[in-house]
């Protein structure tokens, strides 16, 4: 469904895959039109891509169904549950916008003002008129990053792991070059806009952006096991390990890594349990006013598309995608070893939140796609 921006530094984002053979859970409860054996069968086949773990929960139509795959940690050979935390990438975007919005209902900021109203000093001339709008959909036409590291194999990823980003340090990395596009005519998925939009719920709140989601979002909700991990690179409590293949084919643990180069955009730590709340509440309105929502699901306008021409997919937080004539909202999020996709449809009358754990440096999409096209045939 989408590439991530940064790939280099963050690794890819898209929306598609599936999940092979190992020990798992069973059902437990009855889909509404899918068919929970084949629902299985989906996650359980943890060899396309390679993985080492799966979880999946649907609901259809007013029923749920949840199901498991693998092991949460392959040297104790737990199993996973529900409250268990992951990794959950980019999914924390949806989270960032979501605030955004709110602040937006309360008049404290203006989404067609340029950024540069309110982070002074911090980019250059000509992308301090990026408006709010265009950092929250993708049509901000902000540079390429230049200084990352190049993180192209699994070695150099776990030679960076310990690497420490400030938000400024990653700011800085897009202000060498001219912009790409005129802001608002083009779209292209990019972390930084939101790294720019977490600097915002700071300068507006005067707090930790993390703070802001902990206390609009998390608390209203009970969303105990979903969290803005700061300076601390560990998993704590019952969570599923993340793993690496190495080009020597040996498999290395990569749970903990330093977050702080996906600071305001993709460090999100969560459970399918909460994530399955989050999307249900933000869906059916607990967290926007209508107006807000409104926002929330609006493509830009028909005649910008995607930087490689395609038809932009992208709204303030989310992305859509249709198969087989059903419309999906959510968002995905990839960090390494980690991959989830939560989607629904507009009236949450089919959604799913699917976790899992590939161990390639670049996996294939073929989980989550065997996924949606039993949900969707």
């Amino acid at each position: 469904m989408t590439s991530l921006s940064r790939r280099s530094l963050m690794g890819g984002c898209a929306a598609g895959a599936m999940l092979a053979v190992t020990a798992s859970t069973g059902a437990r409860a009855s889909a509404g039109t899918a068919d929970p054996v084949a629902l299985q069968a989906a996650i359980s086949d943890l060899s396309h891509p390679p993985a080492t773990s799966a979880q999946l929960r649907v609901g259809d139509q007013g029923t749920h169904w949840y199901g498991t795959a693998g092991v949460s940690d392959i040297r104790s050979g737990h199993a996973l549950y529900g409250d268990d935390r992951f990794r959950a990438g980019s999914v924390t975007k949806a989270f960032v916008a979501t605030v955004v919005l709110q602040l937006w209902a309360r008049h404290r900021v203006d989404l067609d003002a340029p950024i540069g109203r309110y982070l002074r000093d911090l980019l250059p001339s000509s992308s301090a008129r990026i408006t709010v709008t265009q950092l929250l959909n993708h049509t901000s036409g902000l540079p390429d990053h230049q200084g990352l590291p190049d993180l192209s194999t699994p070695e150099a990823v776990l030679r960076h792991r310990g690497d420490r980003w400030t938000p400024q340090e990653l700011v800085r990395t897009v202000t060498h070059s001219p912009l790409k596009f005129p802001p608002g005519t083009k779209q292209e998925y990019r972390g930084i806009n939101y790294v720019l939009l977490a600097l915002l719920i700071e300068e507006l709140t005067g707090r930790h952006y993390g703070e802001a989601i902990k206390s609009l979002i998390l608390r209203p909700l009970n969303l105990t096991r979903t969290l803005l991990p700061g300076d601390d690179p560990h998993l704590h409590g019952p969570h599923v390990h993340g793993y690496l293949r190495m080009t020597d084919k040996s498999l290395q643990d990569i749970t903990t890594y330093e977050q702080s180069s996906s600071w305001g955009e993709g460090e999100l730590i969560s459970s399918a349990d909460d994530l399955f709340r989050f999307q249900e509440a933000l869906f059916s309105g607990v967290l926007l006013p209508p107006e807000a929502m409104s926002h929330l699901f609006a493509l830009p306008p028909a005649s910008v598309h995607m930087v490689d021409g395609s038809p932009a997919r992208y709204s303030m937080g989310l992305q859509t995608a249709t198969v087989n004539g059903v419309t999906f909202w959510g968002k995905t999020g990839d960090t390494y070893g980690y991959r989830t996709r939560m989607f629904a449809t507009r009236d949450l009358r089919l959604r799913f939140v699917l976790s899992y754990t590939p161990t390639p440096l670049a996996a294939s999409e073929d989980m989550i796609n065997r996924v949606v096209t039993l949900l969707t045939t």
